[in-house]
């Protein structure tokens, strides 16, 4: 690598190697009742977008915002002869003090929280299974939690749900060492599984800036994505089986270690991504992939976003099979990290900026692939300035710089998150034409994410919790999306805040279809009230 370095910096001297800096870590630190049972909306997919636009409005002329919480359900409370049951069942783990219980009541924005009273900590299904058996039973509302990391209010009760946290199932089952499957409850920490494959000579499948407190089952839950999707896929793919409870008690093993299975419909892929609201999983199976032997990160910066995507057409071509990574940040990211975080730009300033990971099984292979793209990068004049790191310090150090984005974010002020999936090529149009749209209404207006899967997340910051504000982006941020058929939830879910906007990607008779499978596996409603579906699943 050191050759190649040489190398580079006779045709361009501004690609440097990684200066020394401080070691940065690379993990951070979250109306009438709906009658499931009533006939669903047929009307067409304009006119719910009508209604949904309406609704920003108010019927009285009041701004009320699609993503504000709906009247509470009328659910039962929690009485001291259920707070009996739990105990009986969980013996030290029925949480009721208030101070322990607040935490698990706020979102990791601090934009959500909820009134329970209760915080439930099961350790297997069966405590699982008996808790949602008795809450069925007695019309008692649940929020499943997990790490607590979601973006868009989908973790925390809107008002008193029962929390069920699967903090303490967290125990890995098995390991396959041949096939590379990992069985594990839950609660496991990401990252903590992260560390135990990586003794083992395997990684996980996903990879995210919140690994350090997100757990498994949340992260299945909310089919996040992350920063390896590009090379592995969503978990959609990488999970080959679940273990749930349903609505009513039921455990539901699905929990398959086979890649192949073409028995019947192939249910685990219903309650992926579905946030809670069908069933709770209890333990995951997942395909993980070898540790790579190689592993270099590319930070580059480009003038223009055209560039951009012209040097991620070429590391496509020229990278191949051991591109493992393609992220951006823009400059007002740049910008939010040395100001709030103290973080210092490796390379000059630049409108873009890149991380581009590699990893393989063969250094001297890789190391050449390498070379020759950063070559004709740096001759085709794609990027303007660069720095590589191969050791580990400096590569959690300039991947810190893309992860540490959201962390930077929350000292700019109160923050609207956006997570948008867009034909690649209009990726970063969304964020130059928010800036026009908002003027100096805003704060920071600023665009980073995943390039390899076309995903953004745009980001608008305030000094404070601003409605008119609020009202400005939305619905715009959705009319834009769905101008371009993209998706207004790439990888964070609908949850609270975002689940009146379905329409605007997914047309009403899809809706509806959800809206009976959800009646069909918990007729009562008590999964996850409030979050993923929208508030006119009725008449």
């Amino acid at each position: 690598m050191a050759g190649l370095l040489k190398r580079a910096l006779r045709l361009r001297t501004a690609l440097r190697c990684l200066c020394d800096y401080n070691t940065l870590s690379r993990s951070t630190a979250t109306l009438s009742p709906v009658d499931f049972h009533s006939p669903f909306l047929t009307c067409s997919s304009e006119q719910v977008l009508a209604s949904t636009r309406k609704l920003h409005a108010g019927a009285d002329g009041s701004k009320v915002s699609p993503s504000a919480a709906p009247e509470r359900l009328p659910f039962c409370r929690v009485t001291e002869e259920d707070l009996a049951f739990f105990r009986k069942i969980l013996a030290g783990r029925t949480i009721v003090d208030p101070d322990l219980v607040e935490p698990s009541n706020v979102d990791w924005l601090k934009s959500v929280r909820g009134s329970s009273e209760v915080l439930l900590r099961p350790q297997t299904t069966e405590e699982v299974s008996q808790i949602l058996s008795y809450c069925n039973s007695r019309n008692l509302a649940v929020n499943p939690q997990g790490g607590n990391t979601g973006l868009v209010g989908g973790s925390v009760p809107v008002y008193d749900e029962i929390i069920l946290s699967t903090s303490l199932m967290n125990k890995i089952l098995d390991f396959d060492s041949i096939s590379g499957v990992l069985t594990c409850q839950a609660g496991c920490v990401l990252e903590n599984l992260s560390f135990y494959l990586e003794e083992r000579d395997y990684i996980m499948p996903l990879d995210l800036g919140a690994k350090g407190s997100c757990q498994i089952g949340g992260n299945v839950a909310t089919n996040a994505g992350g920063l390896r999707l590009l090379r592995y896929g969503s978990l959609h793919g990488t999970v080959l089986g679940l273990e749930l409870v349903l609505a009513d008690g039921q455990v539901l093993d699905c929990l398959s270690t086979l890649r192949k299975d073409n028995t019947g419909y192939d249910l685990k892929q219903l309650f992926i991504g579905s946030e809670g609201t069908l069933g709770v999983i209890t333990a995951v199976s997942v395909l993980c992939p070898r540790k790579p032997k190689s592993v270099n990160v590319v930070f580059l910066g480009c003038e223009t976003f055209e560039q951009l995507l012209k040097t991620f057409q070429l590391c496509k071509g020229m990278l191949g099979e051991i591109l493992s990574a393609f992220e951006f940040l823009d400059s007002e990211c740049m910008r939010l990290l040395n100001t709030h975080l103290k973080l210092p730009n490796p390379i000059s300033d630049c409108p873009f900026y890149i991380v581009i990971e590699t990893s393989g099984s063969d250094p001297t292979h890789d190391a050449q692939k390498l070379h020759n793209f950063l070559e004709e990068a740096m001759t085709s004049s794609l990027v303007s300035d660069g720095t590589v790191a191969t050791e580990e310090a400096k590569i959690k150090a300039l991947w810190s710089l893309r992860e540490r984005v959201t962390e930077a974010l929350t000292h700019d002020g109160f923050t609207y998150k956006y997570d948008i999936s867009l034909p690649v090529e209009r990726i970063y149009q969304l964020v130059t034409d928010m800036r026009k749209h908002l003027g100096n209404r805003a704060k920071s207006v600023v665009g980073y994410g995943h390039v390899g899967d076309g995903n953004l997340h745009l980001n608008v910051t305030s000094p404070s919790k601003d409605p008119a504000l609020l009202a400005a982006i939305e619905p715009f941020v959705y009319e834009w999306t769905a101008s371009c058929r993209g998706s207004i939830s790439a990888e964070h879910g609908l949850g609270l805040k975002k689940r009146n906007y379905i329409y605007y990607s997914k047309q009403s008779q899809a809706v509806a279809l959800m809206g009976n499978i959800k009646a069909m596996l918990d007729p009562k409603g008590i999964l996850n009230p409030y979050k993923t579906l929208p508030d006119n699943l009725k008449q």
